[in-house]
């Protein structure tokens, strides 16, 4: 039995042998070889853009006036309502009239005082010139009624000036408002002593349309415009160049430009900055003084830019960036290149490619330097619509 068992197991072993030899030469084969990677590549082109910088603003009214007394008494009436639109000129407090009236009536009389006594001292005066001549009066008394004509024509003057001073002090009574626009609340109601020139305000008129915006620029974002200009890869766009857009905290942007007033040659010692003044249309009051908007500065035009796409650039182990060109052979070669910003959802690039090169943009995780690559379709390089119109500058320039 035991030498049956290992004559069945000599002849079971050569068996298995041949079967998975046989099953080893007739099963399936390992893949393939594949052949060279299949990449998208863009050729690039130039276009003209329009370069632009995001800086803070804040807004400011375009005049403001704060309504003080030029006399002192009793407010009788507030003739305003707050928060509302005030002409120039309208009447907003009614000081007590009545001292001011009897200064003005005594100063009249006065004056006709005066004026009453000047005829006979001036026909006096008359004679007086004449029989001098003749040496009827003495000298002494020519020289008398001389000083009091002139005594009596500076009595009237003075009166007459007294007279349009009181009539100036009445008309102040009235409180009117110095400029057209927006009134404030009031500081004062009826029955409250005012005194001329007092430092608190009765209350304080703005005037927001049209509203200037204050944007401060770091003194180093000015050198690098001016040497960018200098080096001439910006260009001036002509009035273009002092339009101005805003946008709101919210994203929002602004309907109507605005236009650059001035740019202030004063830097501000705590913050480095100078500050550039815009002025905007706010005939709906979206503007108020005192919010924190974002503008959308034009720096100007560059008309050979060449852009790519964000996707199409890498960065090697120390972060600097580079992207993968076809040279003649159709070989994929790393170029290292220098971004200047963020234009939408491409980089301008400053140095490393040019007009004509062809820059892989899709497949780029399956190609290495220095392989063959398989094109399909080229893209020209141009102008993409997904870009919005205002480009944004980052935060930092990548070098």
């Amino acid at each position: 039995m035991y030498g049956y068992s290992i004559k069945k197991i000599l002849i079971i072993i050569p068996v298995v042998i041949f079967c998975l030899v046989f099953m080893g030469c007739k099963g399936p084969k390992g893949p393939p070889q594949s052949g060279p990677p299949e990449v998208t590549v863009l050729k690039v082109s130039q276009e003209k853009i329009t370069l632009t910088t995001e800086l803070p603003g804040r807004v400011s009214a375009y005049r403001i006036a704060e309504v003080r007394p030029q006399v002192s008494g009793i407010i009788q009436k507030r003739l305003f309502t707050e928060g509302v639109d005030v002409k120039a000129g309208e009447v907003l407090y009614q000081i007590d009239p009545a001292p001011f009236q009897a200064a003005l009536d005594n100063a009249k009389g006065a004056l006709g005082r005066a004026e009453a006594n000047l005829p006979a001292i001036k026909q006096r005066y008359d004679r007086y010139k004449e029989l001098i001549v003749d040496k009827a009066v003495s000298q002494q008394e020519f020289d008398d009624v001389s000083a009091a004509l002139k005594q009596a024509e500076a009595d009237v003057s003075y009166w007459k000036a007294a007279v349009e001073s009181a009539r100036i002090n009445l008309g102040y009574t009235k409180v009117t408002a110095p400029i057209s626009g927006r009134i404030g609340k009031s500081n004062v109601t009826e029955g409250a002593l005012v005194t001329a020139n007092q430092p608190m305000a009765l209350t304080t008129i703005q005037q927001i349309d049209p509203i200037y915006v204050d944007i401060p620029q770091s003194t180093t974002e000015l050198a690098d415009l001016r040497r960018r200009l200098e080096e001439g890869r910006i260009r001036y766009d002509g009035i273009e160049q002092k339009k101005i857009k805003l946008a709101f905290e919210d994203g929002r942007i602004y309907p109507q430009e605005g236009t650059m007033q001035f740019r202030d040659i004063t830097v501000d010692p705590t913050t480095g900055s100078v500050i550039i003044r815009a002025i905007f249309p706010n005939k709906e009051a979206r503007l108020l003084p005192g919010m924190f908007v974002r503008a959308i500065v034009k720096e100007g035009v560059n008309k050979d830019a060449i852009l790519i796409p964000q996707e199409a650039v890498s960065r090697d182990p120390k972060g600097n960036p580079y992207v993968l060109v076809l040279d003649k052979e159709g070989k994929a070669q790393v170029r290292p290149i220098i971004l200047d910003r963020a234009i939408g959802n491409r980089w301008l690039v400053q140095k490393g490619i040019s007009v004509g090169d062809q820059v892989i943009t899709e497949g780029i995780q399956r190609v290495r330097p220095g392989v063959p690559v398989k094109v399909s379709a080229p893209k020209e390089g141009g102008a993409d619509q997904s870009v919005p119109g205002a480009e944004k500058r980052p935060s930092a320039k990548t070098n």
